[in-house]
């Protein structure tokens, strides 16, 4: 089986492949100062209760946004897997360009989506993952990463809405019927959510015609959705074509068998 650990900057999941089919998944709360022992402890039993041993675990790929991360996992496959892990960013393959200024700086995550994408959707692609952060990523129709974009997360906006305004409550993101709030809570779900709408809307169209201007390819670009927070913020507007929440998990895949089958 392949162990597929995708670590962003809220969960850290673990997935077992079979084939390329999804056996099991897992998911913790992201803490770089965990230990190699303590995610194998936590894992291995997971794994028991679905009767899979350590032995069954035959090769392993990671990508991390939070480097600290790294040591120890990469431990844990070498340790108590006898594996030495594919890394996105140092030993993997993946078979696409990355056509930016410094391409070491891309996260791990973004480039793992412009391979899922690339291979599931025709054309050029624009990648919106609703994560820690809300993601924008460019892929031209001939499978270059091309770069993107970067805002706030929705969650992290709703935060620090909250702790910077004293009389603003903590609220949980929900589409609200109008965009005019009649009390506090409404007004700020309205906020964020239409907010959010009209940030997506906006950049989408901006990329899409930069992208169009820089590589002379005149059709639109599909936007593909993926994250927690993919299907809310899809029912408010036309422009998400295709919500996918395994995007991530089914690059790492892809990657580490492009990454195989040339070592």
């Amino acid at each position: 089986m392949l162990l597929a650990i995708d670590v962003g900057n809220t969960n850290v999941v673990f997935a077992l492949y079979k084939d390329g089919e999804l056996q099991c998944q897992w998911r913790a709360a992201t803490q770089a100062p965990r230990t190699a022992d303590e995610y194998a402890v936590w894992l291995t039993q997971l794994m028991a209760l679905k009767n899979i041993s350590a032995t069954d675990i035959t090769d392993a790929i990671i990508a991390t946004v939070v480097p600290r991360a790294l040591f120890d996992l990469r431990t844990l496959c070498r340790t108590y897997f006898d594996i030495d892990p594919v890394v996105v960013g140092e030993s993997a393959e993946l078979g696409i360009g990355v056509l930016i200024d410094k391409p070491e700086d891309v996260g791990a995550d973004r480039l793992v989506n412009a391979v899922a994408a690339h291979m599931t959707y025709d054309g050029p692609l624009i990648i919106l993952d609703f994560g820690t952060a809300t993601t924008f990523d460019v892929v031209d129709g001939d499978g270059n990463y091309r770069g993107g974009v970067i805002s706030p997360g929705i969650n992290l906006s709703l935060e620090a809405l909250h702790m910077a305004a004293a009389k603003l409550p903590h609220i949980a993101v929900a589409r609200p019927e109008h965009a005019i709030g009649r009390g506090t809570t409404e007004a700020m779900q309205s906020g964020v959510y239409w907010g959010y709408i009209g940030l997506i809307e906006g950049l989408v169209k901006r990329i899409s015609d930069e992208l169009k201007s820089e590589t002379g390819d005149p059709r639109e670009a599909t936007v593909v959705s993926t994250g927690g927070l993919a299907p809310l913020f899809a029912t408010g507007t036309d422009i998400i074509q295709h919500i996918d929440p395994d995007l991530t998990m089914r690059g790492l895949v892809e990657i580490h068998r492009r990454s195989r089958q040339i070592s």
